[in-house]
């Protein structure tokens, strides 16, 4: 079964919505685009005037957006309107301001025109990409789940894109900055092109890590992966023919892709989050740290705003690049932050074919086809007409097929060995609700309303939500979107991770494999299409505290183990990441400072707003907590005599570090930027790490999470054999090859340097000044105050250019080249402290890299500097705090029709 899809992009009707108000069921005229459509519609007493009061509260009744932006320190925008449309509208208009470049090029991907304005791009990923997209349904979907969306949805889809399409309408193309300045890819678009983003942002632990290739390569035996030219004969009484032959060479691309990714799905995203109780918080009310670990670069930015509708609507927070609300958020009496996490976004299936048939498959004894649909695009071919390309793509009734060979490099046969195939579901496949769970989640007013967002299926599809609020409350919830299995499907799932370590380590790795040939493996519909349910979630609520720093939902809290849930929710009793470990080491010893200068709670052991904030600058290190002592006793032991760094490759090798020793002994054992010897302990742990927990002695106890495993073996221990001290003279030699000296302190070479500011396509330059950067790589240098380098020649999720320099293996982002250090492009971002008190929330935070993308804008890097020195802020809430900080010059008023689809 084939069809072609059609790329012509159809005008909507424009709707313009009425309101009955008539006691009796009456004929409600519906205008679309100038032709009338009649439709009963049924209206009563009890409904009318909740239903006006909606619809005022939703949209403007006089058909004019209003919105007030006023900006505050550090560009900070606070809209005002008098309802949601208008306040996204402004919301749209603010981002378009900071980010219009970022947006645009988001449009762009959704609408799977990358190709066709920038040509194949490096390794055809253009190519890749725009088809792959399409055989997601990202904008197809978007177009056919539009009218399900909810008015509130409607009107914050509706609203941002009038406020983008305002500030792109009114700017000057040669106006832009330099990254889109007359480009033509920057123009309006359409509120289903902001709901197609969506969709990509609901699929970033899903259908994205797919995109890449794996779907665009799942051909059936001794089909090409390759797509065909349309060839146009343009002469009279000629049609349109198809050129059977290679276009691009694009299915080898897709191919290295794939393998190059392999079974690696890490999203690159990752956050601390903890909900502090009455019990643990100065004012005995509740309090929250946030701190994701986003990129720098690209979509996966946030941006805070305030937005404020009177009577409907008052909150502030951050959110990422293009959604019309913040998702990360506090209000009047409750604040959340996400952490991305373990669960399962996506199922994969493994299809039994019909003997010498590789389109079908056989599923409880009945033959099921495998259908294709044939796309098209345009490829920028240097002229003044695009290539026109074709390729078809395959699909099961689960979803795309997806060439699982590739993916686990040989671990699964390919299509129709073994007369099996592969293919996947994705829970976030459909994103009608994404916008309305953050909606109500920001007008809840205490625990319960919150609650009550995820017993109405709401969902925050690839992330934990922690939690605390006035009441003194502290909640935690995986409220992602798992796909809910039987009983039967769950113990099927265990028995085969037990009896095979293939099996099991492809689970661990994230590729749930089902079932397809067995209906017992399909998702249970129930109440949540097919998701896990409210009261089947991973959830605690505390006084004290509850925390997630990426581990799973099991250690929320030690003194209450979670455990029993579905696999799919990720691994219980089993070892936590350094980050978690260094996180509840400082929420059970809050009076203990570790290497840090104060302890984590001040000095009475509860937490305030500002203490929670310094929880992330104080840059303390699990291993170096853990491992500098007994580092530095076996440094004495060895002295200035050699330790033995040979391998293979390199026989016979050996050097001292007893210059290295002296640094470390001098190390003040945190991650801040003026210490000096905290990357020489990185490229240590660096090292050592990949022994772990091998050379451990003490092995992990379920019981006692946080201090195990430890204890280093005593084998060799101070001699040339030293696993310890070999690993720290491996890093040495990374650090001399790099031209990094010992003795200097980490902010003169770890430090946040912009770069880009040229069009897809362009060479990256790196942009005004760099800025010293404290905190330490997660998971290699065990630093809560997490960041990193980003490996990748343009901005996460975009095709725009950044300077990326070739890195050391096993030094957590070392550049190759001399003397450059680490480039950090990820990590803490929006990240704040709160607690609530009797005047309501108190807040202190940053956006590290700014609000701004515009290197011309006085917002690009104003708060870069402030982090480098730890110069945090006040997150303003109230009016009067408003008006105090408020920068005149930097405020609008914006009026504007709003045009229905």
């Amino acid at each position: 079964m084939t069809s072609t899809e059609d790329d012509v992009t159809r005008p909507r009707p424009r709707i313009d919505r009425t309101v009955c108000m008539r006691r009796t069921t009456i004929i409600c005229t519906l205008i679309f685009s100038g032709l009338l459509l009649t439709n009963l519609v049924g209206c009563s007493d009890d409904d009318d005037d909740d239903s006006r009061a909606n619809q005022a509260q939703l949209f403007p009744q006089d058909g004019l957006l209003k919105a007030s932006i006023r900006r505050t320190t550090n560009g900070v925008p606070h809209i005002r309107a008098d309802n949601l449309a208008s306040a996204a509208f402004g919301s749209g208009y603010a981002q378009a301001q900071d980010n219009v470049c970022l947006l645009a090029e988001n449009f762009v991907k959704a609408r799977s025109e990358r190709a066709l304005y920038f040509g194949p791009g490096p390794d055809n990923a253009n190519i890749i990409s725009d088809f792959s997209y399409k055989a997601q349904d990202i904008r197809s979907g978007a177009e056919a789940e539009f009218e399900q969306l909810t008015p509130e949805s409607r009107a914050l889809t509706e609203g941002f894109t009038a406020g983008y399409n305002r500030y792109v309408r009114e700017t000057d193309p040669s106006t832009l900055p330099e990254a889109c300045r007359n480009q033509p890819w920057v123009k309006p678009i359409t509120p289903i092109d902001l709901y197609a983003h969506y969709r990509i942002v609901g699929q970033y632990a899903s259908g994205a890590v797919f995109a890449t290739g794996a779907v665009f390569v799942a051909t059936p035996p001794g089909v090409s992966a390759e797509p065909r030219i349309i060839a146009d004969t343009s002469t009279p009484g000629s049609s349109t023919a198809v050129r059977l032959m290679p276009a691009y060479e694009v299915a080898p691309a897709a191919a290295r892709a794939v393998r190059e990714q392999g079974a690696d799905l890490d999203t690159g995203l990752a956050s601390n989050a903890w909900g502090i109780g009455s019990e643990m918080s100065e004012q005995g009310k509740g309090a929250l740290l946030a701190n994701p670990h986003f990129p720098y670069t690209g979509s996966r930015r946030l941006y805070q705003v305030h937005m404020t509708v009177p009577g409907y609507l008052d909150m502030n927070g951050a959110g990422l690049m293009g959604t019309a609300i913040p998702l990360i958020n506090f209000n009047q009496n409750l604040a959340w932050s996400h952490t991305v996490t373990t669960s399962s976004q996506f199922t994969l299936y493994t299809l039994s074919l019909k003997p010498g048939d590789p389109m079908t498959y056989i599923k409880d004894g009945q033959e099921k086809p495998i259908t294709s649909k044939t796309f098209r695009i345009q490829v920028n071919n240097g002229t003044a007409v695009p290539t026109e390309l074709e390729h078809t793509m395959y699909f099961s009734e689960y979803g795309p097929m997806v060439a699982a060979d590739l993916v686990t490099d040989g671990g699964l046969p390919a299509w129709g060995s073994s007369n099996l195939a592969y293919t996947y579901r994705d829970a976030n496949a459909q994103t009608t609700k994404l916008l309305d769970s953050w909606l109500q989640m920001s007008q809840a007013s205490d625990l319960d309303s919150f609650k009550a967002v995820f017993r109405e299926c709401g969902s925050t599809f690839w992330t934990n939500t922690i939690y605390a609020d006035d009441q003194g409350n502290a909640f935690y919830i995986d409220s992602s979107s798992t796909p809910n299995l039987s009983a039967a499907a769950k113990d099927a799932l265990n028995a085969k991770r037990a009896a095979s370590p293939i099996f099991a380590s492809l689970f661990n790795n994230g590729l749930i494999l089902l079932d397809g040939s067995n209906s017992r493996d399909d998702w249970v519909e129930g109440q949540c299409r097919g998701l896990v349910p409210f009261e089947d979630k991973p959830m605690l609520q505390r006084q004290d505290f509850v925390q997630n720093s990426n581990d799973s939902y099991w250690a929320t809290n030690p003194a209450q183990f979670l455990t029993g849930y579905s696999p799919l929710f990720g691994p219980e009793q089993v070892p936590l990441n350094a980050r978690t470990r260094i996180g509840l080491k400082m929420l059970q010893n809050p009076l203990d400072p570790g290497f840090a200068a104060a302890p984590p709670a001040g000095q009475d052991g509860k937490f305030s707003s500002t203490d929670l904030i310094e929880v992330i600058y104080n840059n303390r290190s699990f291993y170096a907590e853990l491992l500098l002592p007994e580092l530095l006793e076996r440094c004495a032991l060895i002295g200035s005599m050699p330790v033995d760094t040979s391998t293979e490759e390199t026989p016979g090798t050996s050097r001292a570090v007893d210059s290295a020793c002296a640094v470390l002994a001098g190390w003040d054992g945190v991650y801040d930027s003026a210490s000096v010897g905290a990357h020489v302990f990185r490229v240590f742990i660096g090292q050592y790490r990949n022994a772990l927990p091998a050379d451990f002695t003490t092995a992990f106890n379920t019981a006692d999470p946080v201090g195990t495993p430890a204890d280093p073996s005593a084998e060799a221990r101070g001699t040339s054999d030293d696993l310890m001290l070999i690993s720290l003279a491996r890093g040495l030699d990374s650090l001399d090859s790099a031209s990094i000296a010992y003795n200097v302190p980490l902010g003169s070479v770890q430090y946040y340097q912009p770069s880009g500011g040229v069009p897809p396509g362009g060479t990256a330059q790196d942009l005004l000044q760099s800025f010293p950067w404290h905190g330490g790589d997660g998971g290699v240098d065990g630093v809560f105050n997490a960041i990193g380098v980003v490996d990748s020649a343009v901005a996460e999720d975009t095709r725009f250019p950044r300077v990326s320099p070739p890195v050391i293996d096993d030094t957590a982002g070392l550049a190759k080249s001399p003397g450059v250090g680490w480039r950090i492009a990820r990590g803490t971002s929006w990240h704040f402290g709160l607690e609530f008190t009797d005047t309501g929330p108190e807040a202190y935070g940053l956006l590290s890299y700014a609000q701004s993308t515009d290197p011309a804008s006085p917002w690009f890097n104003d708060q870069s500097l402030r982090y480098s020195e730890k110069d945090y802020r006040k997150l303003l809430f109230t009016e009067a705090d408003i008006q105090a900080n408020l920068i005149p010059e930097a405020s609008v008023e914006l009026t504007e029709p709003l045009n229905r689809l």
